[in-house]
């Protein structure tokens, strides 16, 4: 294995997945919400639908990439409708109901296989992939299945590290707040989610 090569694509892996937006509340959210196996998988969703991305990067393959290009505004559609759904369901969930996700997430498939079609609702992280893999300055983007396999895994593990530690420490201070606080996360979290499919909305019609 190519070991600098490794390292390089698992900071990627980390720096794609620490900005805080729409994954990473949602994360947050299902951890103080179920526990910490639930936000790590909902976060381990996400870690998933950047290896796929990140394997059709660095395997450039281009036929794919002009696909889901293509396909953007019917999958950003989908996914700013998700992310809708989510936050009114979030606003609505009464106070008696906080301790569970107002999305049914509880089961791990569920809250696996929902964060990573959401994150693949966004084909412009293929771009994204392409760009960053070819800035490694080896070229490998396209050029050999070892090291193509290399920069998929680091990203994976990096990305995955990343929500692991994420959904460790909200998990810590979960048992710390109140039900009136929990209440307040949730409404807030609710009004972002919102907000954030509102703003990709509008990212859209502005095109």
């Amino acid at each position: 294995m190519d070991f600098p090569l490794f390292f390089k694509a698992l900071v990627i892996g980390l720096s794609i997945a620490a900005p805080v937006g729409p994954i990473g509340l949602l994360c947050i959210q299902r951890t103080l919400a179920h526990g910490r196996t639930i936000g790590f998988l909902s976060g381990l969703g996400a870690a998933l639908a950047d290896a796929c991305y990140g394997a059709i990067g660095a395997f450039g393959v281009s036929a794919v990439v002009s696909t889901m290009v293509a396909a953007r505004v019917p999958l950003a559609l989908g996914g700013a409708a998700f992310l809708a759904w989510m936050g009114v369901q979030l606003l609505r969930a009464p106070a008696a109901t906080q301790a569970r996700a107002a999305d049914d997430a509880a089961t791990p498939v569920k809250a696996l296989l929902s964060v990573f079609v959401l994150t693949l609702a966004n084909p412009m992280t293929i771009l994204s992939f392409v760009a960053v893999f070819a800035s490694l300055g080896s070229g490998h983007v396209g050029s050999g299945s070892g090291a193509a396999l290399t920069m998929v895994l680091g990203v994976f593990l990096g990305s995955a590290l990343w929500w692991l530690g994420l959904s460790s420490i909200v998990s810590m201070v979960r048992h710390k707040l109140g039900a009136r606080v929990l209440q307040g996360i949730n409404k807030l979290s609710g009004a972002l989610l919102l907000g954030f499919a509102v703003f990709q909305l509008s990212t859209l019609l502005s095109r």
